[in-house]
């Protein structure tokens, strides 16, 4: 066959590798157990009810049991089963609502001075999942260390096949070469064009051509129409590389975060690793992706000393 390089490959995969086993019945391991464990609760209320009520309070009893426990093995919501979201309904009724830091991470009770009140609920110890930042990038997260490389996309539909079939390869080296865990976030946040439109509205005043100002003026007045009746969005792009252990484990997730910015960048994005006040920024706008802020300038750490000059 005459090889084309134009012609895109393309390889099926099948939709549903993440489903599970069928063990009997249609049914996946899980599915039974929760039935099983079901019919025999029913049972045996049935065999304690049994000539104590009529069959008509029977079927009322176990009818909506039976429902329940056939709504749990059967039904599921953006792929989680529905025990799952009750786990976590009952662990959020449960967690304290009112949060606030603690220097050393411990509860204590209110100060002397405090008024006392009758039932009056303290705030619980806020427990982030992260304890710091450094001056590399690396977060602390107790149990391993996280650093963060931030990475443009590439728009591989405007390649070749064999463009395409080689950025696909090379990406797939990269996702072979990895002996950790690591997450790829994607996300889409609004960006802050009235910060750009003023620097530009500055510099034009410095513009020694009359005409090159008058053009650089009317684009800052172009960025501040498109913020203040548009929406204007910007995707980025962060990859978390991490590593365990207590010996040499900050070496070891730089060496893992600089090889996955080579890897990136030799199929043509841009790639690097996050400093601390570059993963302070990036962190910081992830927070909160409502604000119309972004990641661009970076952000002093919570550790760093601020200080300002003398009056």
């Amino acid at each position: 066959m005459r090889h084309d390089p134009d012609v895109v490959p393309v390889t099926r995969i099948p939709a549903d590798v993440n489903t599970p086993d069928k063990i009997a019945f249609a049914m996946t391991a899980r599915q039974i157990a929760v039935l099983s464990t079901a019919a025999v609760a029913v049972y045996g209320i049935y065999r304690a009810l049994a000539g104590l009520v009529g069959p008509a309070t029977m079927l009322a009893i176990m009818l909506p049991l039976g429902g329940v426990a056939t709504a749990i093995a059967m039904g599921s919501r953006d792929g989680l089963p529905l025990e799952s979201w009750m786990v976590a309904a009952l662990r959020f009724l449960r967690a304290p609502k009112i949060l606030a830091p603690a220097a050393d991470g411990q509860h204590h009770p209110p100060p002397a001075w405090a008024p006392h009140v009758d039932n009056l609920r303290l705030p619980a110890v806020l427990r982030l999942p992260a304890g710091g930042i450094d001056e590399h990038g690396i977060v602390d997260t107790g149990d391993s260390a996280v650093a963060l490389v931030a990475c443009t996309t590439l728009n591989i539909g405007l390649r070749t096949g064999d463009e395409q079939a080689a950025l696909l390869a090379g990406y797939g080296r990269w996702l072979n070469s990895l002996t950790g865990p690591v997450q790829v976030v994607v996300s889409t946040q609004r960006v802050d064009l009235s910060s750009h439109a003023q620097r530009i509205t500055e510099r034009a005043d410095l513009i020694t051509s009359p005409a090159l100002a008058a053009i650089a003026v009317e684009y800052a007045g172009f960025l501040h129409d498109l913020a203040e009746h548009q929406d204007p969005l910007w995707r980025t792009v962060t990859i978390a590389v991490s590593a365990t252990g207590e010996a040499a484990r900050t070496s070891e997730v730089i060496r893992r975060a600089e090889q996955t910015a080579i890897a990136l960048t030799a199929l043509g994005a841009s790639a690097a690793v996050l400093d601390g006040a570059r993963a302070t920024a990036v962190l910081t706008t992830a927070v909160d992706p409502y604000v119309p802020t972004d990641a661009t300038w970076p952000r002093s750490r919570s550790t760093d000393v601020i200080t300002g000059g003398t009056p």
